[in-house]
């Protein structure tokens, strides 16, 4: 039995639906498969742009990805034009070459709008390369190792019972296990300090006291406390209802005060959204800086990248909370890192039953009782809806400003 034969004869023998096969154009001739083209498109979600990206093949296979929106977003739709131009005439399925003409041959290492337009463009080579198989993603990664995806969702609120109605609300209509929210008050750049830290614990009891003893809440300090002397502060506030985590309680760029702050508090602490690829976790990990580490497949460099970052943190005992604030695609990716992942623990979730992110997928998966399912179509499962773009045209955006009470900017 040759090659074909063989993935053809495993693809069979594999719960797909026949109708999904049947429609999905695969690579014929002589197996040789070629990039023609690489676009991109930006796509207002509501206050934050999607970058979305498609590679074309000469044999009408399509692949879709899904950049992350650093602001300013055109900075990655160039970089991807870029990159095109390495890309044109290779093989999509060759997705570790390719990954690394990406990343060894941009000068000097990069940041944010790099690594977000690499993992665009990994995730559209790795549903060319399911498709062509006939195969989804994560069989091409080592297959299932789980039946369904735990997701959750942020609650939010000015007060403290504004925000645990919300906790109520999200728990009652999509059956979560797991809700995430701000720790603080908004606009607790410019309190007082004991002020932050009573409303801390004001807002977490009334949760707790809204949810019961078993739902799991975890808070997200959005790196908004400079001194590891404050969040150790917080941390406390936060230790009677028991959290799940807090996440980015201080920034990550010293590892050293991470590892220090980590040392000292009694509830898990999770970071990783703002590190990019293997080498930025290396250290989080072998300083044992983090319980949990959430890295970002839009902008850490794609899934494969996240599999070797989740393998280094399985050898150091560590599990992955895959940060997800984009689209919906970016959602069906991770739930491909998800299934094919050990050490996998939760996904960060928005739903995509309101417009206009429904609008932007054929057919979503929805959440049901906290979970969402794993499709079993070829590549990523999802059909794009490419025409829906024109009606959600990008806007410029940046992140919020804070300052503190004397005028200073505040880190946010």
């Amino acid at each position: 039995m040759n090659r074909r034969d063989f993935i053809n004869a495993g693809a069979m023998a594999l719960p797909l639906q026949v109708n999904a096969l049947a429609q999905t154009p695969r690579a014929t001739g002589n197996g040789n498969l070629k990039i023609t083209d690489i676009q991109s498109f930006l796509v207002d979600a509501g206050g934050r742009n999607l970058c979305f990206v498609k590679i074309l093949t000469d044999q009408g296979l399509i692949g879709w990805g899904e950049a992350y929106s650093v602001g300013p977003d055109e900075a990655t739709v160039a970089t991807i034009k870029d990159f095109k131009s390495w890309l044109v005439g290779k093989d999509p399925r060759n997705v570790e070459y390719l990954w690394s003409i990406m990343y060894n041959f941009t000068r000097f290492p990069g940041g944010a709008v790099i690594y977000a337009a690499i993992s665009g463009i990994e995730h559209a080579l790795w549903d060319i390369s399911g498709k062509a198989a006939g195969l989804p993603v994560y069989m091409l990664l080592g297959g299932k190792c789980r039946d369904r995806v735990r997701v959750y969702q942020s609650a939010g609120g000015g007060t403290p019972q504004q925000l645990a109605a919300s906790a109520q609300r999200l728990i009652a209509t999509y059956g979560y296990t797991t809700i995430k929210m701000a720790p603080h008050p908004n606009g607790s750049q410019s309190m007082p300090w004991n002020a932050v830290t009573r409303a801390t614990a004001q807002r977490s009891e009334a949760v707790r006291n809204a949810v019961g003893p078993d739902v799991e809440l975890a808070f997200d300090a959005h790196a908004t406390i400079f001194e590891p002397f404050r969040a150790y502060q917080m941390t406390e506030a936060l230790k009677p209802i028991r959290p799940f985590w807090i996440e980015e309680p201080i920034r990550m760029e010293n590892v050293d005060a991470l590892q220090t702050l980590k040392s000292k508090m009694e509830i898990p602490l999770a970071t990783g959204e703002c590190l990019y690829t293997k080498f930025d976790f290396r250290e989080i990990l072998s300083k044992q800086a983090a319980d949990i580490i959430q890295p970002d497949i839009c902008l850490a460099g794609g899934i494969m990248e996240l599999k070797k970052i989740a393998g280094m943190a399985e050898a150091h005992y560590v599990k992955v909370a895959p940060h997800n604030p984009m689209g919906p695609l970016a959602t069906m990716v991770n739930v491909h890192f998800a299934a094919s992942t050990p050490n996998f623990l939760i996904l960060e979730y928005h739903p995509d039953d309101a417009s206009p992110r429904k609008d932007l997928i054929k057919d979503p998966i929805m959440v049901k009782n906290g979970f969402l399912e794993i499709p079993n179509k070829p590549g990523w499962g999802y059909e794009i809806n490419e025409e829906a773009f024109k009606s959600y045209p990008a806007k410029p955006w940046h992140r919020g400003f804070a300052f503190a009470a004397d005028g200073a900017p505040d880190f946010i």
